[in-house]
């Protein structure tokens, strides 16, 4: 029986265009931090993109946060870990610029709030490569509150990342919860719902904002718009 919901973020519980996400956010972040660093804007992007990497490619032995300082900090050079209280700051202002290309979707309070009254544990399996105070401002752009959930997956409490089925694995594990009881709910094909059956979850393909690198037929995978989940979120059986 399903006891606990892992819902994706970006594109699932945030409609967003990606692409327009990444070019605000990169955009900001040269404004702040291109002068402190004096460096160019390629450099300041490529060094994001590699650290970034390291994270994806952490096989569990640190916090993703150590991976991605480790990386920045060599790229960069040292002094950069002076500005780690900057970039917080950063994702408190210059980052809500990313919010003009998100979209609120109504459905998902209403979603949230019938799990919640049936007893579902609901986590916000977002990909861990942002810290703490990135993800819950994105969670807000959603209309939701972090204490909507019981866990919220960052790179400061996570040591793998999407697509490494560890990843989910490692949610379970800090919930106390079988792959049987576990459902994802997500809109990346390799990344949410591929990854996830992987370790025997079951899996919600949310096609509002559908991310299909291998053109996959998703007709073999149970799928449907938010709204098509809020409904079928209001059939499932309360948890016992």
């Amino acid at each position: 029986m399903i006891r606990n919901v892992f819902f994706d973020l970006d594109g699932t519980m945030l409609p967003m265009d990606q692409e327009q996400f990444v070019k605000i956010y990169f955009t900001e972040l040269g404004k702040r931090f291109c002068p402190k660093l004096k460096i160019e804007s390629d450099k300041l992007i490529k060094a994001v993109w590699k650290s970034t990497e390291a994270m994806v490619k952490n096989d569990g032995k640190e916090p993703n946060i150590n991976a991605f300082w480790k990386t920045f900090s060599e790229l960069l050079g040292k002094e950069v870990l002076q500005y780690t209280k900057d970039f917080d700051d950063f994702y408190n202002k210059e980052f809500s610029e990313c919010k003009a290309v998100c979209k609120y979707n109504p459905n998902v309070p209403e979603i949230m709030r019938v799990l919640k009254s049936k007893g579902y544990r609901l986590i916000a399996a977002t990909n861990p490569l942002f810290p703490a105070v990135a993800i819950n401002n994105r969670i807000r752009w959603a209309g939701l509150n972090q204490k909507d959930f019981d866990l919220i997956t960052t790179y400061e409490n996570f040591t793998t990342c999407k697509p490494n089925p560890r990843y989910f694995t490692e949610i379970m594990d800090k919930i106390n919860a079988e792959p049987d009881e576990c459902l994802m709910v997500g809109n990346d094909v390799d990344e949410d719902i591929l990854a996830s059956k992987k370790t025997g979850m079951k899996s919600y393909l949310i096609t509002d904002c559908l991310i299909n690198r291998g053109e996959a037929d998703i007709s073999k995978f149970q799928n449907g718009s938010m709204r098509d989940f809020l409904i079928y979120a209001r059939m499932l059986p309360d948890v016992k």
